[in-house]
């Protein structure tokens, strides 16, 4: 959901009071990356780091799932590169399930807090005060009665339509309610501190205990409660009358030791907020194998020098042999990016794009469509998601490479949010993958170069206006 956005680029427009620029840059990569000699990449498990043998067997089990990888190499190649450009350990011993769309999401939460027994950690950019976010205020609160400590970070331009008495609701329980970036017209108008109103905290992630997580692109709204594929709900009716449509969307739920991972994320965002104390609970329980999927969680800030998952996203796509298959809410891209779909299809590889036929942002809509010409003219294939609107941030490659998290392919996610994705390496977690991006594929309407090249004129002069604004989309 795009809400925020409207808002920032008035004030970005119309005040100019940020001091910033369009200097900030994107890092140039190439897929040169993933062919430098390096160590056996690094695999931690339930008990700390495994041994050399231990987790060569792990890697070799993940590459001998689908013939094709065993044949070409194709696994190896983007093992190497997700160790060349992150450097961290990669986890293994993980339970992963795909939840596909708001209902299943909601149950699979819902079903985890109840059960909370020590402190939930949750993350949002936007919680409403609707049927859903009720429901979830009203199990936070009998869970912080019960003796469950919960920590609420919540993104201030996402919540910014939420009524502050819903928030002093859940704090005078008990929960620990921290809000990200505050905006702060008069702090922006006087030029003082280094408060950035385009910063914003787009990640969505809930952790329980510390031994079960979930993250993706599902915010905590009563638009999401009808499944894309269904009429929906009651409440999903209401919430969307103004589009009419469902949400399709796509979370995971994580259990085993990468929910350590996705736990110190949460913890590295309420500190730099300089949020109160968190209480003292068992953040860190042990974590034994609850699976046998490889995972790197992977957290990204405009604080970093570059966005470690534009950086990895990118070299996949580089690398790629047989297949790049992607779906995304809000697609902008930035050169790099077209160059790098672009270069893909016309080197043979099965490049997919599921966008959106409909969404919630005009702008940003139009802005996508003034990269569709270059894209079909290198072969690129780009479908529009029509019965529902498009909200997933999902891709995979090469049928072994596979991320799902809030991360949309634009300038704003790659530059300006903190983001929050999880990749997940080998073809048994590939094949689910493909399975939902066909199923996404038979509700979509493939997009032509014959038919966009004779769009009318009006059409073209949108996407021209759109695309000034792409770096702040």
């Amino acid at each position: 959901m795009r809400r925020g956005t409207c808002l920032c680029l008035m004030l970005l427009s119309l005040l100019g009071v940020l001091g910033l620029t369009c200097c900030a840059g994107l890092p140039t990569l190439t897929p040169e990356l993933s062919r430098r000699a390096r160590p056996p990449p690094a695999v931690d498990g339930p008990g700390g780091p495994l041994s050399a043998i231990q987790a060569k067997a792990v890697l070799q089990r993940l590459s001998q799932q689908g013939e094709q990888t065993q044949e070409t190499g194709i696994f190896e190649r983007h093992l190497a590169l997700e160790e060349a450009i992150n450097g961290r350990p990669l986890s293994a011993g993980n339970a992963v399930e795909l939840l596909q769309d708001g209902p299943a999401t909601y149950r699979a939460m819902y079903a985890a807090i109840l059960a909370a027994q020590d402190h939930i950690n949750m993350e949002t950019y936007i919680l409403d005060d609707d049927e859903v976010g009720q429901r979830f205020a009203q199990a936070l609160i009998a869970k912080q009665a019960e003796g469950v400590q919960v920590n609420l970070l919540r993104d201030s331009a996402g919540t910014m339509a939420t009524p502050s008495a819903f928030f002093e609701r859940l704090s005078a329980a008990g929960v620990q309610v921290l809000e990200f970036n505050p905006l702060n017209p008069v702090q922006a108008l006087s030029g003082s501190g280094d408060w950035e109103l385009n910063q914003r905290d787009h990640r969505k992630l809930l952790v329980v205990d510390g031994r079960i997580a979930f993250l993706g692109g599902i915010n905590i709204s009563s638009v999401y409660s009808g499944g894309s594929f269904k009429s929906g709900s009651r409440a999903a009716k209401k919430a969307n009358a103004k589009t009419g449509l469902a949400w399709r969307d796509t979370d995971l739920q994580l259990q085993g030791p990468v929910v350590a991972d996705l736990q110190r994320l949460f913890m590295a965002s309420w500190g730099a907020q300089n949020g109160p104390a968190l209480a003292d609970r068992k953040y860190f329980p042990p974590l034994p194998a609850m699976g046998r999927a490889v995972v790197r969680a992977i957290g990204s800030s405009p604080d970093e020098p570059f966005s470690l998952i534009y950086a990895t996203l990118l070299s996949a796509i580089a690398s790629a042999e047989t297949s790049v298959h992607l779906s995304n809410a809000y697609f902008v891209p930035d050169p790099q990016l077209l160059k790098a779909l672009a270069d893909a299809a016309q080197r043979g590889v099965d490049v997919k794009l599921i966008l959106p036929g409909q969404t919630d942002s005009w702008l940003v809509l139009q802005a996508g469509h003034a990269s569709y010409a270059p894209l079909l003219r290198a072969g690129v294939k780009i479908f529009e998601r029509q019965g529902a609107i498009m909200h997933a941030k999902t891709a995979s490659i090469d049928g072994v490479w596979s991320t799902v998290g809030s991360t949309n392919l634009d300038w704003r996610s790659f530059l300006h949010n903190q983001e929050l994705n999880a990749v997940v390496l080998g073809a048994d977690f590939g094949g689910q993958m493909h399975q939902q991006f066909e199923r996404d594929l038979q509700a979509s309407t493939q997009i032509s170069w014959a038919t966009w090249r004779d769009r009318p004129w009006s059409a073209r002069l949108q996407e021209w206006f759109a695309n000034v604004w792409a770096y702040w989309l």
